[in-house]
């Protein structure tokens, strides 16, 4: 015989030959030689070396242990004292009854729905990440999610979380802001035939996600080539001077209600001219500017004619006013003279008194 010690917490199982024979608690014990004793910590999960229902037909070992059952597309959550510990898969388990207070929560993944009571903080722990599928979608966003390839349901803002199973989850999603497209280098000929290059640019927003992504295929691709066939058709029934007017208030229709968007504006950016336009553009400004110059010199001398005409009226009236003006003009040609000699006779001093001296 030989003698064994079962310690506090600890469960020794008994076995003769390799066969389990019995359960051993706390205290002291006699065996047999040929038998073997196996401890286990009533803190740890019991792992038999054994099929687990051999240990079972003991019913006092059946009563010290608490079995869990995982079926097929299950998980459980193990809790410990109200903390997770684990995530099983399926299989069966077996935990000894102790000062430890178990609970399980069984979890069906057969189906992307949570539908189980279990808050978001232990759906988006370290632990459940190998068994949940987490999606952001952002406030400004919407999203479509489909399920091995199928529409399922339109997703708004918030963050989803689904099951990860044999199925194909997927998600699309489309940003409903204010988006600004550009439409540059255009090579597009006036009703007058002057090949000109339009950037322009439109600004639209998404407000039929469904038709945006699922009824259409590239839908900004598709709205592009709509306003540039648009663009066309407008800028070829105008002249050259007539889009130059325009610019500023150019007005397309586009019939985008089937790509579920929303054109808020369209606009024209740059007119690009080529080379031998440029020149010509420049020639008649050249020309205009000359034009508007010849103008305003016109109109000075016209005054200046009209001041002149009026000024003679006034001294054919006023002899005084004549003389007047007449000295006006001996003095600036005074001003340039440093001095004068006079030689002749009587008759240039006559000439003389007759310019500076008023005849009465």
């Amino acid at each position: 015989m030989k003698r064994v010690t079962i310690n506090a917490y600890q469960v020794g199982l008994v076995f003769k030959r390799g066969v389990y024979k019995r359960m051993l608690t706390e205290g002291k014990h006699w065996l047999t030689f040929s038998e073997d004793v196996v401890y286990h910590d009533k803190f740890q999960i019991f792992n038999p070396a054994q099929e687990l229902n051999i240990y079972l037909q003991d019913a006092a070992l059946a009563e010290a242990l608490q079995v869990i059952e995982v079926k097929d597309n299950e998980i459980a959550l193990q809790y410990e004292n109200g903390l997770l510990k684990k995530v099983l898969a399926p299989g069966r388990y077996a935990y000894w009854k102790s000062l430890i207070e178990y609970k399980f929560v069984h979890a069906d993944i057969s189906k992307i729905e949570i539908t189980e009571d279990l808050n978001k903080a232990t759906l988006q722990s370290k632990l459940m990440a190998p068994y949940v599928f987490s999606y952001t979608v952002e406030s400004y966003e919407q999203a479509l999610l489909f399920v091995d390839g199928k529409y399922v349901q339109t997703l708004h803002g918030g963050t989803y979380l689904w099951w990860k199973t044999n199925m194909m989850i997927s998600v699309r999603k489309a940003d409903t802001r204010q988006v600004q497209l550009e439409i540059n280098g255009q090579e597009i000929l006036t009703k007058d035939k002057a090949g000109l290059r339009i950037n322009a640019w439109v600004q639209y927003r998404v407000t039929d996600i469904i038709k945006a992504l699922l009824e259409n295929k590239d839908c900004e691709r598709q709205l592009y080539i709509m306003v540039q066939l648009a663009l066309r058709e407008y800028i070829s029934a105008l002249s050259f001077d007539e889009l130059l007017e325009k610019k500023d208030s150019i007005s397309l229709h586009v019939d985008v209600a089937a790509l579920g968007v929303e054109v808020s504006a369209i606009g024209v950016r740059d007119i690009i001219l080529p080379g031998e336009m440029k020149d010509i553009m420049n020639q008649v400004l050249v020309a205009e500017k000359k034009a508007q110059a010849n103008i305003i010199m016109r109109r000075e001398e016209t005054a200046s004619t009209r001041s002149l005409l009026n000024t003679a009226k006034l001294m054919e009236d006023n002899p005084m006013l004549f003389k007047l003006k007449e000295m006006e003009y001996v003095e600036k040609i005074a001003e340039k003279i440093d001095s004068i000699s006079v030689s002749g006779n009587g008759v240039l001093i006559d000439q003389l008194r007759q310019i500076f001296v008023t005849q009465k």
